[in-house]
């Protein structure tokens, strides 16, 4: 019994051994894809590494590629041998400068695998590489060049040759040969020139990319110097200038570079390297205009035309210029103006055939100032001059004029009016600018002492500001340097004295001038609040206004929206939004007359106010 057991164990036993053995199943192949190398503009090269076929016979191997990830052998694909191990591809028929992704892959009765997947991109196609050869038999008509093309850029060079034309550079689209296709040197016969004439050669390259060029030679065919004849008359003469030209009716078989009339005194013939005129190239007419000659001078002119071969004249014309003019001058703006001068000048831009022996500007309060009043002394001579001018009055209107003198006599130029700045008792100066009749500070005053030298109380506090009855200044957030000129109680705008000697602190009358110069109907300078139109954006500055409330400015008043003091708290409110400006006006025995500008509001108001308030102040001259 124990035998029987024995023998059915080892025969089961034996079973699934063979069972086991018997049944094994077949994989797919296990497999690397080689790093790509070898990258061109159309091919590359890569391959794979199989390490295990999976049991069964590798029947194809090779590598796939394709524009999207994860290329399959259902696309793009080699076919390289069978079999374990490495093996290499070559990839062709490529795009160039385009991303590629490859994996390798090995197929058994089991099916396909794959490798990792490499990526990489073609070369981009550039133009090819070549240079021109030298010109060599050179006639009036024809030359012989060529090239050599050292590198196709990576695409086949599929035209070839030179090309020429009258300009640095020339390409295809103009005069050209064809000479084949490929790398390497090739010749060319340049034919139809024009005798005479100057060419730019160069050769040029074909592929897909576009077509390259080599460096530019210049080609010269033979030629003879130009034909030109001299206009007889002259037009425009004057003491220094006068109008000629000439007619270019051949160019010699070259390109004419230079042309104009040349001129001499005395009885020689002017040849291009005595004075001349430069008119252009070129064949035909054309007109010349002559300078910086003498007066009451006699000049021998003619023609001339310059090519590649020489220059060629007409025939010589006598001209005899005018006799001596009045100067010509022009007046400088004034600049650097303070309240008791400036600076200006001129130019005396043509003598009028004689010469200047004096110049300068002339000044006064009056229009048409002459020499006989105010002047300068400048030296002589043409050409620019600066002028130092003092002993002006501030806040004044002068009118300068530039003058210039020669032997005929003086004459001047155009009238510029300036007005004068003015300082205050501690040398501030400030801007000025004439608004209808009246003369006003263009900024807003920070004297901190009356005329005299009596300090003006300097008050921080805000309980102590509200209860001022006597002159009293402040600085915006008590700060100097971020305010726009101090900030005064009507005490002090009202005081006799606190404006500089000659100016005072407008009336309420007087504000209303102002508006009405600007626009303002005088009906309605008895409207108390706003009035007026656009006068208040006309004296608002172009700059520093809140919420683009900005103003033309076409007064010059230039009002910056400085703040303002409140006269119930003592604080401060307002600055780039509002500007206040007291008058010396009483409303009653509290409150003062004002101007008022908001950046939401292009006209102005007009307001009274507690005298204990804080505004701005702009003087007036008196």
């Amino acid at each position: 019994m124990k035998k029987v057991f024995r023998f059915i164990s080892a025969v089961t036993l034996l079973m699934v051994f063979a069972l086991f053995y018997g049944c094994k199943k077949t994989d797919i192949p296990v497999l690397t894809t080689t790093a790509i190398s070898s990258i061109t503009t159309s091919s590359a090269s890569s391959g794979g590494n199989i390490t295990d076929d999976g049991g069964a016979e590798v029947t194809a191997r090779g590598v796939c590629w394709g524009t999207a990830t994860k290329p399959e052998i259902t696309g793009s694909k080699t076919s390289d041998s069978k079999g374990t191990g490495s093996f290499t591809s070559s990839i062709t028929g490529l795009t160039p400068d385009t991303k590629y992704y490859v994996r390798a892959y090995a197929t058994n009765s089991e099916g396909t695998a794959y490798g990792n997947e490499q990526s990489f991109t073609t070369n981009d196609v550039v133009g090819a590489t070549l240079t021109t050869t030298a010109l060599s038999a050179v006639t009036s008509t024809t030359a012989v060049s060529g090239g050599n093309i050292t590198n196709d850029g990576g695409a086949a060079i599929t035209a070839r040759g030179v090309c020429w034309g009258p300009t640095a550079n020339p390409v295809v689209t103009g005069s050209h040969t064809t000479d084949g296709a490929g790398t390497g040197t090739f010749t060319s016969n340049i034919t139809g020139l024009t005798p005479g004439g100057t060419y730019h050669v160069r050769a040029y390259a074909t592929n897909s990319f576009g077509t390259a060029y080599g460096n530019d030679l210049l080609l010269n065919a033979n030629a003879v110097v130009p034909t030109v004849t001299t206009n007889p008359t002259f037009g425009a003469i004057t003491q220094t200038t006068a109008t000629s030209g000439g007619n270019v009716t051949a160019d010699g078989g070259a390109a004419v570079n230079a042309r104009g009339v040349c001129w001499v005194t005395g009885t020689g013939d002017p040849v291009v390297t005595d004075s001349h005129t430069t008119d252009g190239t070129g064949t035909g007419t054309f007109s010349s205009s002559m300078t910086q000659l003498s007066a009451n001078t006699i000049y021998r002119v003619r023609a001339y035309a310059t090519n590649s071969a020489g220059t060629g004249y007409g025939a010589v014309v006598v001209l005899t210029t005018s006799p001596i003019l009045l100067a010509t001058v022009t007046t400088a703006v004034p600049s650097a103006i303070t309240a008791s001068g400036a600076v200006s000048g001129g130019d005396v831009s043509a003598s009028g055939g004689g010469s200047i022996s004096a110049r300068g500007v002339c000044y006064g309060t009056s229009p048409n100032p002459d020499i006989a009043g105010s002047h300068t002394t400048d030296g002589s001579g043409t050409g620019p001059f600066t002028s130092t001018l003092s002993g002006f009055a501030d806040g004044t209107v002068y009118y300068v004029r530039a003058y210039a003198t020669n032997s005929v006599g003086t004459s001047y130029g155009s009238e510029v009016q300036l007005l004068t700045k003015v300082a205050d008792a501690e040398n501030n100066v400030y801007n000025t600018v004439l608004i209808g009749t009246q003369v006003w500070m263009a900024e807003n005053l920070k004297v901190t002492q009356l005329n005299g030298g009596t300090p003006i109380s300097n008050v921080t506090a805000d309980g102590s500001w509200m209860t001022q009855t006597g002159p009293a200044y402040c600085w915006y957030n008590n700060t100097e340097a971020s305010s726009n000129g101090a900030l005064y109680n009507w005490y002090a705008a009202s005081t006799a004295n606190l404006c500089p000697t000659g100016w005072h602190v407008p009336t309420t009358t007087e504000f209303g001038a102002l508006e009405v110069s600007l626009g303002t109907s005088p009906a309605d300078l008895g409207i108390y609040g706003w009035r007026g139109t656009t006068e208040g954006s006309e004296m608002k500055s172009t700059t520093g206004w809140n919420n683009n409330g900005n103003g033309s400015n076409t007064s010059g008043f230039t009002a910056l929206p400085a703040g303002y003091r409140f006269y119930s708290d003592g604080k401060f409110y307002g600055a780039g939004s509002i500007a206040y400006f007291w008058t010396r006006s009483e409303v009653d025995a509290a409150r003062g007359w004002y101007r008022h500008l908001l950046d939401t509001h292009n006209d102005v108001y007009n307001g009274g106010v507690e005298k204990q308030a804080g505004k701005s102040v702009r003087c007036v001259k008196d």
